[in-house]
């Protein structure tokens, strides 16, 4: 594929929960971009919360207040560009909140509508805590089912999904947040049809892989032991695997996901497809703790996320680890680039 010059707009960084680590590490990505070569982003926030965050923690962070991205990319290696937020919020860190909410969200949705239209290249999300959203009358599950609905407004709402990267691998959990013993039953052909064809779409026009090579983890220990340690990775994970194959895919399994992550294994495959939460995030966890990124696919837009929560046991204490955002900006950048280039060379 012949390889696009692009001068792509800046990313569009998101708050997040206010009370927990996100404006800190927002703070801490911009003073180091130098040595993390963070690519340039806006950071869409309440200019009141980013203030006092700077004070508390002592940090010398130049802001400059844009109304807009398209300046953002001049501004930022002399000055952290703000798009403020029009409704500030101030709490203090470790102390939720729910007053905070309509900052949180319209962070969120700003950046949004900045990506839709394409005034930023991407969006990359600093971690929200869903329990002090729920109090204020929030009715996602969580941030990716909140930026599915805000891409769907004549109410058909795009299938989100959830990958994860760090320490040399790529997992995406089947199913993700619900109770182990519900899983069995939420597993179907088609769902795993279909968020394969979801991965195979995105790794093709955001990472530039041309033929890209899938592993498909079993539900059952061993994968299932030949049926004798139960009967659905031959009746649910096989045929869809076989169904993937009929169209090209390069794709094996059902394989035992105790042999699937050592270093031999992982060189075969570009990304591992889990039937449950844990099964995808404790390999790439204890991988790359430090530097994991949590990854949308299936978006009309490009987002991220450090692959972390608000941690409001150590906010305001000014020891938050930003590596996770570093990564997280610069992955969107990266897929940024790959979709442009895609695009540009007549991808659909």
């Amino acid at each position: 594929m012949v390889q696009q010059k692009s001068e792509l707009p800046p990313l569009a960084l998101t708050m997040g929960e206010p009370a927990g680590i996100g404006p800190e590490l927002a703070l801490k990505v911009w003073l180091e971009r130098e040595n993390s070569q963070t690519p340039p982003f806006v950071l869409v926030a309440s200019e009141a919360q980013m203030a006092k965050s700077s004070r508390q923690l002592g940090l010398d962070v130049v802001f400059h207040k844009v109304a807009g991205p398209a300046d953002a990319t001049d501004i930022f290696p002399h000055a952290l560009p703000l798009l403020a937020l029009d409704e500030d919020c101030d709490v203090s860190p470790g102390q939720l909140d729910p007053s905070a909410a309509s900052s949180i969200t319209g962070a969120i949705e700003t950046a949004v509508k900045l990506a839709s239209c394409g005034e930023v290249s991407g969006v990359v999300t600093n971690p929200i805590h869903k329990k002090n959203l729920y109090d204020s009358g929030f009715s996602f599950p969580g941030h990716t089912e909140f930026l599915a609905h805000l891409t769907s407004p004549n109410g058909e709402t795009p299938r989100a999904v959830m990958m994860l990267q760090g320490g040399g691998l790529r997992t995406v959990p089947v199913t993700i947040h619900m109770a182990l013993a519900q899983v069995p039953d939420a597993v179907t052909s088609e769902l795993i049809v279909q968020t394969a064809e979801i991965v195979h779409r995105d790794l093709i026009r955001c990472f530039g892989m041309e033929r890209p090579r899938l592993v498909v983890a079993g539900l059952n220990p061993h994968a299932g032991e030949n049926g004798a340690l139960g009967v659905e990775d031959i009746t649910i994970i096989k045929p869809a695997v076989e169904i993937l194959k009929s169209r090209g895919f390069i794709i094996r399994g059902p394989l035992p996901a105790d042999t699937l992550f050592h270093e031999v294994a992982r060189k075969e495959y570009d990304v591992a497809l889990c039937m449950y939460h844990d099964q995808a995030l404790i390999p790439v966890k204890t991988l790359g703790f430090d530097t994991g990124v949590n990854i949308t696919l299936g978006l009309d837009f490009i987002r991220t996320s450090p692959d972390h929560g608000t941690a409001l046991d150590i906010a305001g204490q000014g020891i938050a680890d930003p590596r996770s955002l570093a990564e997280a900006l610069k992955c969107a950048a990266h897929m940024a680039e790959n979709k442009y280039n895609y695009t540009h060379a007549g991808g659909t």
